[in-house]
């Protein structure tokens, strides 16, 4: 099935929501760039899981919430923290380990979680945060409130028990979900092919009464104007819907491998040549929506920040033994 791609003709946001949607894609794609230079300099504990490449989703999906609705994130989960609403100084002081971070250096690069943006959590369980926001969007129809609740997760996720189980009772009960697959093609050193039978997730929803649509995820306008739909359906009582978004991480699963043992050289190239950025860019500078030099500030103003965060992060304490068992939810 071709993903759905946008029609840039008529854009489908005013100017300013347009600018701040570049700019969140740039701070992601900064963000990440940065933390591969602390992990290289030794400057945090354990590995990093980038989604550079991968910027158009988290955007386009959470252009389309209010801060009252709620996400749940995964192990890769850097880009839908920030693409909610999340700061970057506690963000880099999380991963860094430090008590300034998000969860006062305990959650780490993949958990990190801000109840108050809605940001239920990073979860380093492939598949560990759909079930939360099951219960999110259970909460929200007993309110009334037309709040709703996304689910990320990526294709590694797609054979897991726990989506089928909620999917089956969000259809049942109408539940105010909307779950977002980021299918960066790869679950872990694997094709996805080579793991999911069928014609994939789409089929699936489709075939358990729900409404589900591939999209070109490198496409942040196609990924917002679907999730529009769906979100705004489902704050009227119409159910969840199920969200394809076919991307591609740039790097390894991981900072401590390239990516380039298991995926060929063309493939990487022919993917970086649809990076959303540039794409996005090139669409905002057409409709002069935003100038060369506005591109250019906001590139240095997003370093500057980066790298502050970076050495307040470098001042700022680690956690003390004694907390180990405070702030700990079963």
């Amino acid at each position: 099935m071709p993903a759905r791609k946008t029609q840039t003709a008529i854009l489908p946001l005013p100017p300013d929501e347009l600018r701040e949607l570049y700019r969140k894609m740039l701070t992601i794609r900064i963000f990440e760039e940065t933390v591969f230079d602390v992990y290289r300099k030794g400057l945090m504990p354990g590995l990093a899981h980038l989604s550079d490449g991968q910027e158009a989703t988290p955007v386009g999906v959470c252009a389309a919430l209010r801060l009252d609705d709620t996400i749940t994130s995964t192990h890769r989960g850097h880009g839908h923290i920030i693409a909610k609403g999340g700061q970057v100084e506690p963000m880099m002081a999380e991963v860094m380990g430090k008590v300034t971070g998000y969860c006062r250096g305990k959650g780490g690069e993949m958990h990190i979680a801000d109840v108050s943006l809605g940001i239920l959590g990073a979860n380093g369980i492939v598949g560990g945060g759909i079930g939360i926001a099951a219960g999110s969007a259970f909460t929200a129809k007993r309110e009334g409130k037309g709040r709703v609740s996304v689910a990320f997760f990526g294709d590694g996720a797609i054979n897991q028990g726990i989506l089928y189980e909620t999917a089956n009772i969000a259809v049942l009960w109408k539940l105010p979900l909307i779950y977002v697959c980021e299918n960066n093609q790869y679950t872990e050193f694997t094709n996805y092919h080579k793991l999911t039978s069928g014609e994939g997730l789409v089929a699936r929803a489709k075939a358990m009464g729900m409404n589900a649509l591939e999209v070109d995820g490198n496409d942040v306008l196609a990924v917002y104007q679907a999730a529009h739909e769906m979100v705004e359906a489902a704050r009227k009582g119409k159910g969840p819907a199920t969200l394809v978004c076919q991307t591609f991480r740039y790097g390894g699963h991981h900072v401590g491998e390239p990516g380039t043992a298991y995926r060929s050289k063309e493939e990487i190239t022919e993917w970086k040549a649809r990076d959303p950025i540039p794409a996005f860019e090139k669409i905002l500078l057409n409709h002069k929506v935003i100038a060369p030099s506005d591109i250019e500030t906001m590139h240095d103003q997003i370093h500057t920040q980066l790298q502050e965060a970076v050495a307040t992060a470098q001042e700022a304490p680690f956690p003390e033994v004694k907390e180990v068992g405070e702030h700990v939810y079963a």
